[in-house]
């Protein structure tokens, strides 16, 4: 008889032990953050055309299409961490930076016109990683990005963090994040200015951008969450274009053919502080409308401002097809240092004939659709398609600028 209490005691602790595993078990169970290993293939199409080309002084051709295939993929490495790689390479073909040397052509130099030189196109290669850890609660989320692009005469190193905080079960979200970029330039100067003795070129030909922003998310109701953002952007170096000409007002002009040389190449500060801000409503008003709303407003140390809003309404066709069309206004000041065509003065510090940085406004408009398929019954091989992108956006500028963009993006999971 004086066995049992013992084996009552043994049976008791056996029995607690496996209720405490038990639940262990669940409370450690936690759904991935990302299931499968997914591939994006993207693509885009830009063209543009205007009169007003930065290489030729504020005159000329700004005819350019680039073409953009880019790659993403997104490998979860447990349950808490994935891996993301995005390489892309964009080859552009431009009529204006052809005119970087306006004679090495077979036609007359003329700032209207391509010269079919070795400038006229090249290749822009990009690979980014981002690796992101998620807490167990998932309340907290923490990232690292590391970047490079390279193109003839330009090499871009960047890299950065950022780090997410949930709280009110989830509803309200702040993140910050941080960026680095150290970028250096092959200075490439106007074919006329080259081997001209008055001519100082470029001593720095690094530029390091550093930002930093914060992000507000909250979820105000069941149809309504909005968000708050602001960035500061802190830029150091080299940030004059080299083969972007001006021509000076008080000095003669020096035309060969139909082109006018440059009396000396855009000349901007070596630093620059960008400040934006911005925010966003989306509401959902049934379950075929919603209506996303953006507005920025930007403002920096070289006299820029701008105003930018936007509007979306995605339209649910059926449960798989979305469309949406899309319009966004924006509208800037000049910088200082702006003025067009032969108008600068040589006794000036600072001048650009660049019109990204005149006075505007533009006007896009926008068209979408996308298919959605979350249990990927079509399958390419071992990839099942989970959604389809396809866009276009038409841009325009009151100074003349006219753009066009397709893009298109196809989603697939890896089983």
């Amino acid at each position: 008889m004086k066995k049992f209490p013992l084996l009552a005691i043994l049976f008791s602790a056996f029995f607690i032990k496996a209720q405490e595993k038990q639940q262990n078990e669940t409370a450690t169970y936690k759904k991935r953050v990302l299931e499968s290993t997914e591939v994006d293939f993207l693509m885009s199409y830009y063209a543009q055309d205007g009169d007003n080309a930065a290489v030729t002084g504020g005159v000329g051709t700004e005819e350019l299409t680039d073409v953009t295939p880019t790659i993403v993929v997104s490998i979860p490495l447990n349950d808490d961490d994935v891996l993301s790689i995005d390489a892309g390479v964009s080859a552009y073909s431009s009529a204006s930076s052809s005119n970087v040397n306006p004679f090495d052509g077979n036609v007359l130099a003329n700032p209207f016109v391509a010269s079919s030189g070795a400038s006229e196109s090249d290749i822009l290669v990009t690979v980014s990683t981002n690796y992101s850890h998620s807490s167990d609660d998932r309340d907290k989320i923490w990232s690292a990005n590391l970047a490079i692009a390279s193109e003839y005469d330009y090499f871009s190193l960047g890299f950065g963090g950022s780090y997410t905080r949930l709280f009110n079960e989830k509803n309200t979200e702040l993140s910050v994040k941080a960026n680095v970029f150290l970028d250096t330039w092959k200075t490439i100067y106007p074919s006329e200015l080259r081997d001209q003795p008055t001519f100082t070129p470029f001593n720095n030909k690094s530029r390091n951008s550093y930002s930093v922003g914060f992000d507000f998310s909250q979820i105000l109701s069941k149809k309504l969450q909005g968000s708050l953002s602001l960035d500061f952007i802190q830029q150091q170096g080299l940030l004059s274009t080299p083969f972007q000409r001006v021509q000076f007002a008080d000095i003669a002009d020096v035309v060969i053919q139909e082109f006018t040389y440059a009396d000396d190449v855009e000349r901007l500060p070596d630093s620059r502080l960008k400040i934006a801000m911005g925010g966003r409503l989306h509401y959902y008003i049934s379950e075929i409308f919603t209506v996303r709303t953006f507005y920025r407003y930007y403002t920096d140390d070289w006299g820029v401002k701008s105003h930018t809003t936007s509007i979306e309404i995605p339209i649910k066709i059926t449960d798989k097809f979305t469309i949406y069309p899309s319009y966004r206004f924006y509208k800037q000041t000049a910088a200082d240092y702006f003025a067009p065509f032969n108008q600068h003065l040589s006794t000036q510090q600072f001048y650009t004939s660049d019109y990204d940085l005149s006075d505007f406004e533009a006007n896009q408009y926008g068209f979408g659709i996308s298919y959605t398929d979350i249990f990927t019954k079509f399958h390419i091989w071992k990839l099942g398609l989970k959604s389809i992108d396809l866009r276009f956006r038409q841009y325009d500028r009151n100074s003349g600028l006219s753009a066009t963009l397709f893009s298109s993006g196809f989603s697939f999971v890896v089983d």
